[in-house]
């Protein structure tokens, strides 16, 4: 029989069960390893996290399937949460055996979307080093046009919109995510002028049909997205979002309806106690949001599914290193949409407080 194949490049003898644990008598640089054998009732190496441990058990989740959307005409199946992994960039806030049982937590709990990007510090080589032996089970996206050094740390300017730094970004990419190719591949944040004055578009199809990217993306804004789109230019947008910021929220139904997929970002508008986002949160205030907010709930979990219940969106990265707040958006996301007619009230409470699309 043909060897098994092994997740990506990496081929191992047929003995069946295949069993995936990182071995720490081995090379930590090595991208994944492997235990063979007819073993059963193998144990996961650690307990997870406890705070989400209501979401796993032995390394499975006990939740229903989240609910997915497919993604544009990428044709991909995207979980409505999904995962921005910025907040594991610092490994002196957030230790490598913190990440490694946030990120085991993410897919854990039913989450199947990884958002990084080459700037996130050592986002991208810890998603790599603690998913690689589980790439099948989560779409990768991250970005390019970042001027990053190996580790991640950024220089001046912050992006280089040139054909050698993006082809420099998708290999070092590749490299630190331990993987051979991402399903979304996004500038990031390129202006019009910026991607037509070096040709970014040609050199994303170039790498797309070298098969290290699955689809051509941008994270983007208004006025940009609706030029983009009158080109059918990129697969996804990445846009951001929430019933606080309600800037985009036409253009995300716009961006749908053209076959595109939506990446919502700051769907929780950084959380209830986010100092930088304390005006948007005095609006909850105004317009008293706590009236739709059930027993237990906690703001940011019913904003979120504000979020969800957007009828364009098809999935939202929350980001966080705290467990505690990963099994919250498990549960927001598992509560699901809000009522339609609580969701038409509190668009009418927000335009008469003066926030509109």
């Amino acid at each position: 029989t043909a060897p098994a194949r092994f997740p990506l490049r990496y081929n191992v003898p047929p003995p069946v069960p295949v069993v995936t644990r990182r071995l720490p008598s081995l090379p930590m640089d090595f991208p994944c390893f492997i235990m063979i054998g007819g073993m059963r009732d193998v144990k996961p190496l650690s307990e997870p996290p406890p705070l989400v441990a209501q979401h796993a058990e032995a390394g499975r989740s006990t939740l229903p399937a989240m609910k997915r959307r497919i993604l544009g005409k990428t044709r991909l199946r995207a979980t409505v949460l999904g995962y921005g992994a910025m907040e594991l960039r610092d490994p002196g806030r957030v230790s490598d055996r913190e990440a490694d049982r946030l990120l085991g937590a993410v897919l854990d709990g039913g989450i199947n979307f990884i958002d990084t990007s080459p700037d996130y510090g050592v986002s991208e080589d810890r998603i790599g080093k603690y998913l690689c032996h589980r790439r099948s089970d989560y779409v990768l996206a991250t970005k390019c046009g970042c001027n990053v050094g190996d580790r991640g740390t950024g220089g001046e300017p912050r992006h280089v919109w040139t054909r050698e730094q993006l082809l420099r970004n998708i290999e070092q990419s590749l490299r630190r995510l331990r993987t051979d190719h991402v399903d979304i591949w996004q500038l990031h944040g390129a202006r019009v002028e910026d991607v037509d004055g070096a040709g970014l578009l040609e050199v994303m199809h170039e790498v797309k049909a070298s098969g290290k990217a699955r689809h051509v993306s941008i994270s983007s804004t208004l006025p940009d997205i609706r030029t983009y789109l009158l080109r059918r230019a990129f697969a996804t947008y990445q846009i951001p979002y929430s019933a606080l910021q309600r800037e985009h929220e036409l253009v995300i139904r716009e961006v749908a309806a053209a076959g595109a997929g939506v990446i919502v970002r700051g769907g929780v508008a950084k959380g209830e106690h986010s100092a930088r986002m304390a005006n948007r949160w005095k609006l909850w205030e105004t317009c008293r949001l706590d009236d739709f907010v059930a027993e237990g709930e906690s703001r940011s979990g019913f904003l979120l599914r504000l979020t969800i219940t957007h009828p364009g969106m098809h999935t939202t990265i929350v980001g966080t290193s705290n467990p505690q707040h990963l099994a919250e958006n498990l549960a927001a996301a598992e509560r699901g949409t809000v009522r339609e007619d609580t969701y038409a009230e509190i668009q009418r409470r927000l335009t008469g407080a003066g926030e509109h699309p």
